[in-house]
C-alpha cells in the first residue's frame, strides 16, 4: 500500500539538492518507502475505523429509523449535531498535539470516540441520538486534521497529494466494510441479546478504536527525531527536507508562508480554502450518509443488498482516487486535476437525477461520482499544506478543517428536510453541483498556477 507514493523523481529539481545530505535520488526513495511502512499502515486502519464509526449512522438508519420512530429530518439532525461538537473542538485538538505529541493526543482521540460510538447501543430516545452524536464529535475532533499535520512531519509538500490520497482511500475502504459488514450484522445478529441489529452494529465497530487508542501508546512516535528505526543521518535528511533545507541554494519557503496562527487567520486564502473544503466536503458527505438512501432508490429493498452495492461506487472511488492523486504529485499540478474532479463529479451528482430506469447505469454515475469526488480531496489537501508552514500549520490546518467541515452540520440536515418536505434529493443534488463547480473554479482563480507541489 504505502509503495503507492513513491512516484518517479528523476525529473524532479528538488531531489538535486538531496546531495546536502548525502544521499541520492534512489536512497531518497528507499527510506520515503521506509518510512511509510513505518507510519502509515497504523494510521490508514485507525482513519479507517474512525470514518467507518462516522459513517455507520448511515447503514443504521435502514433499521434505526423505524425502530424509533425518528424522520428523515431527524436523523439528519443527528448526524450534522455531530459536526458541531467537531467543529469547536477540532482547533484546541491540533494545537494540542502540536504541543503534547501525535502519540498521547492520538491514543486520547480513538479512546474516547471509540467508547461514545459503543454507547449508541444504548440510544431509545432522540435525546440520547443527539447527545452521543455530539459527544462523537468532540472526542474525534482534531484527529484528521492531526493526520494531515502529522505527515507533514515526515513526507516534504511534492509527495503528499498521493500520501494523502492513502488516506482517503481509507473513507472509500470503510464504505466497502461498512457495506460487507453493516449489512451483515444487521440481519443476522438482530435479536441476539434481545438487541436489535444496528445495536450490535454499533458495539462490533466501535469497539476496535478503543483497542488502537491502547496500541497507539506502544505504536506511534512523535516525528522523526524520536524514531528508533531512523539512523542519524535519515532523521537529518527527513528533517531538511521537511523543512526545506534540501530544495537548493537559493531556495527558500514560500514568501506567503504564514508563521504564526494570527497570520494565518489575516490571510484571506486560507478562508479561500475554507470555502473551497466546505463545498467539497458537502459533497463527499453527501455520498457517505445517503448512498444507502440512493441505492434503494434505484429499486433495491434488501438491507443486505443494498450494503453490498454500495461496495461497488466505494471501491472504485479508492483505486480512482489514488491514481489520480499519483497523477497530480508526478505532474506536480494540482489546480487543474482539482478542477476536472470538482466538475466532473458534479455533472455526474447532477445526472442522478435523471432516474434512469437501468439500475446499471444509475450505478455507474454513482461510482463515476465517488471516483472524481473522492479524488479531489487528496488533491486539495496538497495544497494548504504547502502553502502554511511553520507555526501556523496545525492550526492553519485545522482551522481550514473545521470552517470546511461545518459542511457536516449543513449538508445532512438540509438534506434530510428536503428529502422529508420533497420525497426526493433531487434538489440538493443541484446545489451539491453548484458548489463543487465553485470549487474547482475558486482553486483554478485563487491559487497562482506558479504554486505547485514542491
Amino acid at each position: 500500500m504505502p509503495q503507492s507514493i513513491i512516484t518517479d523523481r528523476a525529473s524532479d529539481p528538488t531531489l538535486a539538492a538531496a546531495s546536502h545530505t548525502g544521499m541520492s535520488p534512489t536512497s531518497d526513495d528507499l527510506l520515503y518507502r521506509k518510512v511509510s511502512w513505518h507510519v502509515i499502515p497504523f494510521l490508514f486502519v485507525c482513519y479507517v475505523v474512525s470514518f467507518l464509526d462516522r459513517i455507520n449512522i448511515g447503514f443504521a438508519q435502514l433499521q434505526m429509523k423505524h425502530d424509533l420512530g425518528f424522520s428523515d429530518a431527524m436523523y439528519g439532525l443527528g448526524a450534522a449535531i455531530f459536526y458541531v461538537g467537531y467543529v469547536l473542538c477540532e482547533v484546541p485538538s491540533n494545537m494540542l498535539l502540536a504541543r503534547f505529541g501525535a502519540r498521547r493526543t492520538f491514543m486520547r482521540i480513538m479512546l474516547l470516540w471509540g467508547i461514545a460510538s459503543t454507547c449508541m447501543m444504548f440510544v431509545h430516545t432522540p435525546t440520547h441520538f443527539y447527545a452521543l452524536r455530539f459527544l462523537l464529535g468532540v472526542f474525534e475532533a482534531g484527529f484528521f486534521p492531526g493526520i494531515v499535520l502529522y505527515l507533514t512531519y515526515w513526507f516534504p509538500a511534492r509527495r503528499r497529494a498521493a500520501v494523502f490520497s492513502i488516506f482517503f482511500a481509507g473513507v472509500a475502504v470503510a464504505g466497502v466494510l461498512g457495506g460487507l459488514v453493516s449489512g451483515w450484522i444487521m440481519r443476522d445478529m438482530g435479536g441476539v441479546l434481545g438487541l436489535e441489529g444496528w445495536r450490535w452494529m454499533f458495539v462490533v465497530e466501535g469497539l476496535p478504536a478503543v483497542l488502537l487508542g491502547l496500541m497507539a501508546a506502544f505504536w506511534l512516535v512523535d516525528g522523526p527525531q524520536q524514531a528508533r528505526w531512523l539512523s542519524d543521518a535519515e532523521k537529518a535528511h527527513l528533517i531538511a527536507q521537511r523543512d526545506g533545507v534540501a530544495m537548493g541554494a537559493g531556495t527558500h519557503a514560500p514568501a506567503h508562508s504564514s508563521r504564526s496562527f494570527g497570520a494565518a487567520l489575516c490571510n484571506p486564502r486560507v478562508y479561500l480554502f475554507a470555502f473551497i473544503y466546505f463545498s467539497l466536503t458537502c459533497a463527499s458527505l453527501t455520498l457517505n450518509f445517503w448512498m444507502p438512501l440512493m441505492i434503494r432508490d434505484f429499486g433495491v429493498h434488501d438491507v443486505l443488498a443494498i450494503s453490498l452495492y454500495t461496495v461497488i461506487p466505494n471501491a472504485v472511488g479508492a483505486v480512482g482516487l489514488m491514481l489520480i492523486a499519483r497523477r497530480s504529485d508526478r505532474r506536480g499540478e494540482r489546480r487543474c486535476h482539482f478542477a476536472a474532479c470538482t466538475i466532473g463529479g458534479g455533472i455526474a451528482l447532477s445526472l442522478l437525477t435523471l432516474h434512469l430506469a437501468s439500475f446499471a447505469a444509475m450505478m455507474a454515475i454513482l461510482s463515476v461520482a465517488a471516483v472524481l469526488i473522492f479524488a479531489a480531496l487528496p488533491i486539495f489537501w496538497a495544497v494548504p499544506s504547502a502553502y502554511l508552514t511553520g507555526k501556523a500549520a496545525a492550526a492553519g490546518i485545522a482551522f481550514i478543517s473545521s470552517i470546511g467541515i461545518t459542511s457536516g452540520i449543513v449538508s445532512p440536515w438540509a438534506i434530510g428536510l428536503i428529502k422529508t418536505h420533497t420525497g426526493s434529493m433531487d434538489s440538493a443534488l443541484y446545489v451539491l453541483t453548484a458548489l463543487l463547480m465553485a470549487s474547482g473554479v475558486a482553486l483554478l482563480l485563487g491559487v497562482p498556477a506558479a504554486q505547485k507541489a514542491r
